[in-house]
Parts: C-alpha cells; structure tokens; sequence
C-alpha cells in the first residue's frame, strides 16, 4: 500500500498531490519526497521526517 503524499507546486502556486513518489536522500542528508505535479509536469519536493 502506497501513501498518497502532498507537496506544493511552486509553478502551479497550489497543493498537489504528487505523482510517481518515491523517498530520496539529499546532499545535507535531508529525506524528502519527490514526484511529479499532475498539472504541470514540474519536479514537486516534500521534507520528511527522517
């Protein structure tokens, strides 16, 4: 079962939820997780708790 994340498309300025998600690790060590807006295409990050 996959958890249906939100995050904020910063082109379409509103929430979305986010297409194809999946948990990356950044260069600071920070966990997030990254997909696609449904309305634009463009790139949609969320910080998570890691």
């Amino acid at each position: 079962m996959e958890q249906e994340w939100e995050g904020f498309c910063v082109r379409c300025r509103k929430k979305v939820k986010i297409q194809n998600p999946e948990i990356v690790t950044l260069k600071n060590g920070r966990k997030a997780v990254r997909g696609r807006c449904p309305y634009c295409g463009g790139i949609v990050y969320r910080f998570i708790k890691g």
